[in-house]
Order: structure tokens, then sequence, then C-alpha cells
């Protein structure tokens, strides 16, 4: 595997004017050799330039309905019968969004593995555990799955807005003259607002369950019953108490996640974390905050940047059409 040194040398011994082609083949080799690796896969991978520019507007890191378009723009011409290698790499996003990516995604393959070289974080968990199985290293993570709600400049846990006034109906029921002190927290939370929180709990936590049981869990006794456990361990923010909390493949592996262990194989964790790099340098250099390419060499591109940290020869923007479906 090169070192990160390596593959910076790799590219600016390149004129500006190849740089980016070189790039692009050097990812399209290790997605091949991915694709091979695990038996003749497609592979997939999607990079959120989230680590590196965190000061980017939200639709341009995180999982939104556009992926859709994405995902049928870079999956275009697959043979569906050789399955899926999804690498992900995420800080999350929209719950609604996730539900129809794992919906077109499952309706193309009947096999889907999902690599996490680092993190696949809240709906990135999400559409994690609706796959066949997960590839997990030391330093991979999963992370909770309770919704959030964006309040003013702050994103609130659902599951804080329901146990903040679980907690203010007990204090008053035992003692009404806290009501007072209650009075101005509960009337920013208001009935709609509540019942929105307890809803988006309930169906993120019963949809991931049902994957769960259709997918990794198909054919095992009390099917059922262990998704359930494993989609309420997941949504639990009460024993999580941070959104960004750490899920490791140990913990996973305890609510009977099936995951592998990618330094079980030196090749493909080698060409993993290569692909890992590769992107981690394309997004610094360059406009995007948001990539996907296959093995196919089909790629997406959702541009952020400033001047400073374009990659000559990247275009500014990239729109793709969503092909029609062979």
């Amino acid at each position: 595997m090169p070192a990160w040194d390596q593959l910076l040398e790799g590219l600016d011994a390149r004129p500006q004017s190849a740089q980016l082609s070189w790039l692009r083949s050097q990812a399209l080799e290790r997605l091949r050799e991915i694709g091979r690796l695990r038996g003749d896969r497609h592979v997939i991978i999607y990079f959120s330039a989230f680590l590196q520019k965190p000061q980017a507007p939200a639709d341009r890191l995180q999982i939104t309905y556009e992926d859709l378009n994405a995902f049928m723009s870079v999956m275009f011409g697959m043979t569906w019968t050789r399955g899926l290698t999804l690498i992900l790499h995420t800080p999350g996003g929209l719950t609604n969004a996730a539900e129809t990516l794992v919906a077109y995604v499952r309706s193309k393959f009947a096999d889907i593995e999902v690599i996490i070289p680092t993190y696949a974080m809240s709906a990135g968990t999400m559409i994690s555990l609706a796959a066949n199985r997960l590839v997990m290293g030391r330093q991979s993570q999963l992370g909770p799955i309770d919704p959030q709600f964006v309040m003013g400049q702050r994103a609130q846990s659902a599951r804080a807005i329901v146990d903040q006034f679980d907690e203010a109906k007990k204090e008053i029921l035992a003692n009404s003259a806290t009501a007072g002190v209650w009075f101005p927290v509960l009337q920013a939370i208001g009935p709609a607002l509540l019942q929105e929180a307890r809803n988006a709990l309930a169906y993120g936590e019963r949809m991931v369950g049902d994957w769960l049981q259709r997918y990794m869990f198909v054919g095992r006794e009390n099917s059922d019953q262990l998704a359930r456990a494993a989609a309420r361990h997941f949504n639990d923010a009460a024993n999580h108490k941070s959104h960004g909390r750490r899920i490791d493949r140990d913990e996973a592996r305890a609510q009977q996640i099936v995951v592998e262990d990618l330094e079980a194989n030196q090749a493909l964790q080698e060409a993993v974390l290569t692909l890992y790099h590769l992107f981690t340098i394309a997004v610094e250099r360059g406009p995007a905050g948001k990539l996907l390419h296959s093995d196919m060499d089909r790629m997406f591109v959702k541009n952020w940047a400033e001047p400073q940290l374009r990659l000559p020869g990247l275009p500014i923007q990239v729109g793709i059409r969503p092909p029609t479906e062979r």
C-alpha cells in the first residue's frame, strides 16, 4: 500500500492538467481490485468531505434526496446479479433520503455489503444496517441513528425532546410548583414538535429493524426479535448520550450485526485504505464536497469549495442527469 506521502508525491510529480486523470485512474484501479477480491462484484464508493470542509452547506456533504440521481448515474450499465460492495464514508443526512436510496439499490441487488473505512454515521449507519454484512477495521465506526431536529443554529436529538417533556411531566406531577420553571421549556417544545420527535424515533427504529430482519438476519431463528433489539440499541440516545458516539465493530457484533474484519484480508485492506486516501486527497485539493465513483468508471460530483481549494482540471459544477435504465 503506498503511503500518504507517496500518493501526494505521485500526484505532484504530474503536470496540473494531468492530476485529475491520475487520481481518477488510480481510484478506478482500486475499485476494480476490490471487486475482484470480493468475488467479482460491482463496487461504488460514496465519499463525503465532511472532515475536510465542515463549513460547507449540509446539502454538499450529507445524504440527501439528490443522491438518488447520483446512484442511478454511477450504477448505470451494471450487472445486477454480481452483487454490490458499497464503500461508505459519510456523517449521515436525511432519514427519508436514506430510505429512498436503500429501496432503489435493493431493487437492483440481492446481495449488498458495506465497507466502512472510517465513518458511516447516523443515516450512514442506517444504510449500513440494510446490508447483508459489513466490513470494518479497527478504526471504523458506526453511530447512533436517533433523528436530529435543526432548531435555530443547533441540531437537537428527537430523544432529548421526548425525554425533556417526560421529565417535566414527572416533576410537575410530583410538585405543581415546578410548573412555572418548566413553562418556557414546554412552550418551546410545543405539542407538534413533541409528536414529530416521537414519530421520528419510531419511524427510524422500525425501518432499520425491518431491514435487519429482511436482509442481514434472514433465516435466523427469532430474526424479528433480534432485529428489533438491534434497531432499539442503535436508536437508544438515552444510553449513547451523544449522536456522534463511536459504535465499533465489537459493539455491533454484540447486537448480532454481521461484521467481517478488514484486516483479515491484507490485500483488501490495502486497496480500501488506498482508495480512501486518494479520495481524501481529491477533496482536499479540489472543490468536491461529495463524490461517488463506481467500477464502471462513472462519477457523480457535488462541488463546494473556495477558489484556493480547486484542483486544476476539475469542473466547478458537475451535473449528471439520471440515465434511462437498461
